[in-house]
C-alpha cells in the first residue's frame, strides 16, 4: 500500500473534536458552546464568560431555568464548583444574567 492512500483514508476517518463540558447543577454533559460559563478572576471576582476563553477558574451552567434556580439557591454549588464564597452582590449579578425560560404562548381565539 503507498503511503498516499493511507493518508487519505485517515482524513476520511478525522472527526473535529467538540469539547464537552458539565453543567453544576443537573451534572449533564453538553457542548462547552452550549454552556454559560461563570468564573472567578483574580482582579473582578465572579462574572460571566461569553467567550468562554477568560483566565480564572470557571464552572458551566446549560441554560435551563432550573438549573440556574438550582445554582443560585443553592450557592454552596457555585462556591464549590468556583472554590470560593459569592457575595450578595455575585449571586445578584448572576441571576440578571440568567436565562428567561422557555415558555410557549399559544394564542386561543375564541369565535362567538
Amino acid at each position: 500500500m503507498s503511503s498516499k492512500k493511507v493518508g487519505k483514508r485517515r482524513a476520511e476517518q478525522h472527526h473535529k473534536h467538540i469539547p464537552q463540558r458539565t453543567c453544576v447543577a443537573c451534572r449533564r454533559q453538553f457542548n462547552k458552546r452550549q454552556l454559560t460559563r461563570v468564573v472567578r478572576t483574580a482582579d473582578e471576582g465572579v462574572v460571566i464568560d461569553p467567550t468562554g476563553k477568560r483566565n480564572g477558574r470557571g464552572a458551566y451552567l446549560c441554560d435551563q431555568p432550573e438549573c440556574w434556580e438550582k445554582a443560585l439557591g443553592k450557592a454552596q454549588l457555585l462556591n464549590q464548583a468556583l472554590n470560593t464564597q459569592l457575595s450578595a452582590a455575585e449571586l445578584a449579578l448572576l441571576s440578571a444574567a440568567q436565562p428567561v425560560s422557555r415558555l410557549v404562548v399559544r394564542e386561543v381565539v375564541v369565535t362567538p
